[in-house]
């Protein structure tokens, strides 16, 4: 458990600061916010790591065991990229604005490569708490490694946060690439699994099986359907959560970086993760079925809360609701999304298969949202609305946050497609039994 514990911890940092404390860098470097909402697709890794996890089940390294020598390429990797990362982001600060594409192309280079790293290295612990876990051990195991990966979004946002007002942004992450160090210390020491998993015969069974079983299981049309709701599920939850930092920083309210640290990764996380296992409690209760109806909706009108906060301008009150509401409805939604997602997965193949959903469910984060948002959110700010009522109502024209009530309601409305989905897979009063033990 402490493995795991920690364990958990190697995954969320370089999470982290490929995420909101990347966001918040480019907004203190003055990037405009296309280029910010843009630059959400280095995490398109996290989109397409079903594509190489055969590969890492298949071939074992030549030290420390088919799991672990993994973690430990992969953390050695995170380490010397975020190091790069951190040289690269201060050097690019130091430039004249007019003579920073070719450093922001190589430092994009960098932040991708990051991504990379950090979407195998969630293969691997993914298949190592997998195998290490005895059936008994497997509730724990999970809570625990939650823990431990909602304590590194914690450090890098409340630490991260108020660091950066102090010492600038570089130099946070060249202090948590050290920390990369403690994934690497304790994949040396953690306990080999007491039934070590064979590696798959062959190449062709480690890649194709997952996914003839999966479509042989629930059929051509309900597989369409069922990925398709993975992917616009969350959709206008994350939208919302790529362009929070820069709303409530430099591009909006003009919260300090403390602030938003404090706030949103502090106080939010802690919601988040109150809401998560609320949601896991509830979701015993009344199922999976019912769960997805009732947190997906409180999921998407939570985004009011950042709505009436853009109405109401800069005020510390309303920040601290609004985060709270959208981080612990987001955390219901979770809990609901994650058991769906296990759901899914034949125990013969659920390492393979939840790569592919969770890879699935990050297209909508981070394929979809994040282009769209920052998009969205830049051409409202250039906008000029010809009625009196909406600039009053949903724009504010002339002020600092014009433009941004009415990218949270846009954000809603995107919440809409993936929600008309439940019917088809998910209805109301039918239990949900898509996992079958077919062999």
């Amino acid at each position: 458990m402490a493995a795991l514990l920690l364990l958990g911890f190697s995954s969320g940092l370089p999470y982290a600061l490929t995420d909101d404390a990347f966001r918040a860098w480019m907004t203190k470097a003055q990037l405009d916010l296309s280029t910010i909402g843009l630059l959400g697709l280095i995490n398109l890794p996290y989109s397409l790591k079903f594509l190489w996890a055969p590969f890492i089940d298949r071939f074992v390294p030549p030290f420390l065991g088919r799991r672990r020598g993994w973690m430990v390429i992969t953390q050695v990797g995170l380490l010397l990229a975020i190091l790069l990362i951190s040289a690269q982001m201060a050097s690019l600060i130091a430039l004249p604005v007019t003579e920073r594409s070719g450093a922001l192309g190589a430092l994009t280079i960098t932040a991708l490569a990051i991504a990379f790293l950090s979407a195998t290295q969630d293969i691997v612990i993914d298949a190592y708490r997998t195998d290490v876990l005895e059936e008994r051990e497997l509730g724990a195991g999970a809570g625990i490694w939650t823990a431990g990966y909602r304590a590194a979004l914690i450090l890098t946002g409340v630490i991260g946060f108020n660091l950066a007002d102090r010492i600038s942004w570089h130099w946070v992450y060249a202090l948590m690439a050290i920390l990369m160090a403690v994934g690497i210390f304790t994949a040396t020491w953690s306990p080999e699994p007491v039934r070590p998993a064979t590696p798959p015969e062959t190449l062709d069974r480690a890649v194709i099986g997952p996914f003839l079983e999966f479509f042989r299981r629930l059929g051509w049309q309900q597989v369409v359907l069922t990925l398709i709701f993975i992917i616009l599920y969350r959709l206008g939850d994350a939208m919302v959560s790529k362009m929070a930092v820069p709303f409530l920083g430099g591009k909006g309210l003009g919260f300090s970086d403390a602030d938003i640290g404090n706030v949103r990764q502090g106080l939010g996380l802690f919601a988040t993760i109150v809401g998560t296992l609320t949601g896991g409690a509830i979701l015993s209760q009344i199922g999976i079925n019912r769960s997805l109806w009732i947190f997906g909706f409180l999921q998407a009108v939570s985004n009011l809360g950042y709505y009436a906060l853009a109405i109401a301008g800069k005020n510390l009150y309303w920040l601290i609701a609004a985060i709270n509401v959208e981080n612990f409805c987001g955390g219901l939604g979770t809990a609901a999304f994650l058991g769906f997602l296990m759901s899914l997965c034949n125990p013969s193949f659920s390492a393979t298969q939840f790569a592919l959903f969770s890879s699935l469910f990050a297209v909508g984060r981070d394929l979809l949202a994040s282009p769209a948002a920052g998009e969205i959110a830049q051409r409202l700010q250039q906008y000029v609305p010809t009625q009196p009522a909406l600039s009053e109502m949903i724009y504010l024209a002339g002020s600092d946050r014009k433009g941004w009530p009415l990218f949270f309601l846009i954000t809603l409305i995107a919440a809409i497609p993936g929600l008309l989905l439940l019917p088809f897979f998910a209805p109301w009063n039918t239990k949900h039994d898509a996992n079958l033990d077919d062999g």
